[in-house]
């Protein structure tokens, strides 16, 4: 059932740590409510069905026990009746206006007819008695008093009469127990005509109708119930654990995305998106953003002098440099393309630019890496242009070419050092 469930995550952005990592992140709880929804409406719609299978079998029971009242009532009927000792349950019928309605056997007996209807009030009697099943004949022309149709089994004769429907049923509630009731027309057969012609039926008249009516309990499903709220548990659990494992591999995955392979900072890839925001976000606020591209000095004469695999080592050590420098959400490094890497600096004025500027000339000469070739200082030193935007009509292009003749001016002005240049409207 588990797959029948789509991973409705939906991505998200959010800052993480003061690294100010955007990381996209898979939201587990819209999926298990998705799941739990689903779960609901199958429990929801199979407690319908049970419920529609018992009231499906209740309707049942209460076809065949009016095709056996009709059945039994027939077998009377082609005997033209049966007889039955008088007694004082069995009493003559006054209703049945026969020659023969009663007789003496040889021995004195006496015996009264018992006719169709009079057979069905005793089965009647009997089977309320026995199981609380109640059947009631009865008609819109009725002859005997006791025949008088309720107000429920009025309506289900008047929809006969109109060919509307073949069978009328419905739920009952006395205040103690649900009754299912059930009811279908009695249709003139040529052996009912014995009793009925003389009030004008004809074969094929419905003359009248038996109800039936029987307690009816509606349990509930508790194994279906439960069997849903295992399911629902277990696919919640399911979801939480594989998803939590998903969202990992995509955090890791988004990472890989847009972290350098050598330094660990942020790739060129990051830094286009990261800078397209905030300078649009600078032009909508006003607020300064400034931006700083560093170049290690002289990183070609140390490649020669140490080699690649020591050149590597000095690119990762500068760039952690640099980040661990970085001390405010927003603030980032990345890498720009060789030994030159870019400092974004949101909500920075000039004079904080340079000052951060001033401190990673100062952190980076610090670390002691030994450059006997370079032309500046005996250690590894970097030159830093900076500028800053503040707003304007500015295109993000040109800021990053004011950044760049900025780092032009650095390495022209004796490198290890930083240069500013104002980005001005061209």
């Amino acid at each position: 059932m588990l797959f029948c469930v789509f991973f409705v995550y939906s991505k998200r952005c959010f800052l993480y740590g003061d690294k100010n990592i955007y990381v996209k992140k898979f939201y587990i709880s819209e999926s298990i409510i998705a799941w739990l929804t689903i779960i609901s409406i199958s429990a929801f719609w199979s407690v319908s069905q049970e419920r529609k299978n018992q009231g499906d079998i209740y309707l049942e029971d209460g076809r065949n026990l009016f095709n056996l009242i009709v059945t039994t009532r027939e077998w009377n009927a082609r005997l033209g009746g049966i007889y039955a000792p008088i007694s004082d349950k069995i009493q003559p019928n006054p209703y049945l206006d026969l020659p023969n309605r009663d007789i003496t056997t040889i021995k004195g007996e006496k015996l009264t007819l018992l006719n169709p209807a009079y057979m069905t009030r005793m089965i009647a009697e009997l089977a309320n008695e026995r199981d609380r099943v109640n059947f009631h004949i009865t008609s819109l022309k009725p002859i005997r008093p006791a025949n008088v149709p309720r107000t429920w089994e009025a309506i289900a004769l008047k929809t006969f009469e109109k060919r509307r429907e073949q069978e009328y049923s419905e739920y009952f509630d006395n205040g103690k127990t649900l009754f299912f009731r059930y009811m279908a027309p009695l249709v003139t057969q040529q052996s009912c005509l014995k009793c009925h012609e003389k009030q004008g039926y004809k074969v094929g008249d419905i003359r009248g109708g038996i109800s039936v009516s029987f307690p009816a309990t509606f349990s509930t499903p508790w194994v279906l119930i439960f069997t849903h709220i295992f399911f629902a548990i277990l696919g919640s659990v399911a979801i939480f654990t594989y998803g939590s494992k998903l969202n990992n591999t995509m955090q890791v995955l988004e990472n890989l995305s847009m972290i350098d392979g050598l330094t660990v900072i942020f790739n060129r890839r990051y830094f286009d998106e990261y800078i397209t925001r905030e300078f649009l976000d600078s032009k909508r606020s006003k607020h300064p953003l400034s931006i700083g591209i560093c170049d290690i000095d002289n990183f070609k004469l140390y490649n020669d002098t140490y080699g690649h695999p020591a050149g590597d080592e000095c690119l990762k050590a500068v760039a952690q440099t640099i980040d661990s420098a970085l001390r405010r959400p927003g603030d980032i490094v990345a890498r720009y393309g060789g030994e030159e890497f870019v400092v974004v600096l949101p909500s920075t004025p000039a004079d904080g630019a340079l000052a951060i500027g001033n401190l990673l000339c100062t952190r980076i000469e610090s670390l002691r890496l030994s450059h006997t070739s370079s032309q500046v200082s005996k250690y590894v030193t970097v030159s830093i242009g900076m500028t800053t935007y503040y707003g304007d009509d500015t295109s993000l292009k040109s800021l990053l070419n004011f950044a760049d003749q900025s780092l032009y001016k650095a390495k022209s002005n004796g490198k290890n050092r930083v240069e500013y240049i104002a980005a001005t409207v061209e």
